[in-house]
């Protein structure tokens, strides 16, 4: 099992970024897929972005390409989301998850590590 700790969220205009982190303990870190998802009010949770365990591959909903990049760094247990020219849209809960997964799934059922969540509201 693997625990995460998100953190970085807030509250920014339009327009705007922020940096989302999830600290990882527990398992290897390094060789869980990582993924992030966002869950607004009244919605379901969807997939945002994932890396491999390697960091050679990357895959992102098609809503946040070219505005948000998914690392990791496995010598540091923490996996990021950079996120740049914010809609508000995008206000959510955002969830980093861990996978045993080969490949990236898109689908939450997994992914069987989650953490607690992080607020992002972006005001127009």
């Amino acid at each position: 099992q693997v625990q995460l700790v998100e953190s970085g969220g807030g509250l920014v205009q339009a327009g705007g970024s922020l940096r989302l982190s999830c600290a990882a303990s527990g398992r290897t870190f390094s060789n869980s897929v990582m993924g992030w998802f966002r869950q607004a009010p009244g919605k379901a949770r969807e997939f945002v972005a994932g890396v491999s365990a390697n960091v050679d591959r990357t895959e992102y909903t098609n809503s946040v390409k070219g505005r948000f990049t998914i690392s990791r760094d496995n010598a540091k247990n923490t996996v990021y989301l950079q996120m740049n020219s914010l809609k508000p849209e995008d206000t959510a809960v955002y969830y980093c998850a861990a996978s045993d997964a080969i490949g990236i799934p898109i689908m939450a059922f997994a992914y069987g590590d989650w953490g607690q969540g992080t607020q992002v509201t972006v005001s127009s």
